[in-house]
């Protein structure tokens, strides 16, 4: 899959048919699938090129800087589930002023300017773009006739009657549901990270942990999960119990770690690098009166998250 850091930087794409998906495609979730999936089916008739046009940073740290939309995953996990979705390219476009000062009539002329095999854009339905968002599907498809440009609109997509969107998974992700998340993202909500030098408290206690280096930009709750751990060197995956959050108990920290308990041999050290799915939510962060209130609630989570693996 190719990458690219600009839309100018694409003009040196192939000279093939170009299907175009654009969004912001935060999560890369299930309702972005039917936005992607349809630029790659239909380059796959045309023996074109499947590309995704996104964007960084998201519009908010431009326009509200002192409060921006806390992101579900960072541009690289990003563009690996683009990836996974049979895309040829992705394209990252930086998000600052001049370019958010483009008029919504102008963006598409560029846009054909830069990638002169462009044929069909795809987006979402209520995709907004150009200056003050004043871009709709209307004008996509005013400007398409103009310039020769099909432009195919993919209806949101419903889970329980409400529509599947990013804002909706976020919410879902600090409220610790789950199971919720990962049915709207379509795979498990996963985080990424290597192992850490740790205080060994869980070995002393008898639970023994392994300390991920992981700073999200959105924090899913503090609290207990059950999750499952892969290895880069291919193990994986196994069940586990982690813990993310500030430690209140024994630390009080300011900035949360996570820390994972195998449900078995742990095959893992200092140094591995891991992938943790994040399954479902057990319970959460409480300050305990002692290390031993807190070493009788530990093996409590361990019997949880046994329990619900038990259940699958």
């Amino acid at each position: 899959m190719l990458q690219f850091d600009s839309i100018e930087q694409a003009a040196s794409l192939p000279a093939r048919p170009l299907h175009l998906a654009i969004g912001m495609f935060d999560g890369v979730h299930l309702g972005h699938h039917a936005v992607i999936e349809a630029a790659v089916h239909s380059a796959r008739r045309s023996h074109g090129l499947a590309a995704v046009l996104t964007f960084w940073p998201h519009p908010s740290r431009l326009f509200r800087p002192e409060n921006p939309v806390r992101l579900i995953m960072t541009p690289d996990l990003k563009i690996r589930q683009l990836g996974r979705l049979g895309v040829d390219a992705v394209i990252t476009q930086n998000f600052d002023a001049g370019y958010a000062a483009i008029e919504a009539e102008e963006f598409l002329p560029q846009l054909k300017r830069a990638l002169p095999t462009l044929t069909t854009l795809y987006v979402g339905e209520n995709w907004k773009f150009g200056r003050g968002r004043r871009g709709d599907i209307a004008v996509l498809l005013a400007e398409g006739r103009k310039h020769g440009i099909s432009v195919v609109s993919a209806p949101r997509i419903n889970q329980n009657g409400e529509p599947i969107s990013s804002t909706r998974i976020r919410t879902y992700l600090e409220e610790g549901r789950m199971e919720e998340v990962n049915a709207l993202l379509g795979y498990s909500y996963f985080a990424e990270g290597v192992v850490t030098p740790g205080k060994q408290l869980g070995r002393k206690l008898g639970f023994p942990t392994l300390n991920v280096g992981w700073e999200p930009d959105l924090r899913p709750r503090f609290g207990v999960y059950a999750v499952q751990i892969s290895g880069a060197n291919g193990i994986g995956p196994l069940a586990a119990v982690a813990n993310y959050g500030l430690r209140p108990t024994v630390e009080n920290s300011t900035v949360p770690r996570l820390e994972i308990h195998v449900l078995g041999p742990c095959p893992f050290t200092e140094g591995d690098a891991l992938s943790i799915e994040w399954l479902s939510f057990l319970r959460p962060e409480k300050k305990f009166d002692g290390v031993e209130a807190l070493r009788t609630q530990i093996a409590l989570d361990r019997d949880a998250a046994l329990a619900w693996f038990a259940r699958r």
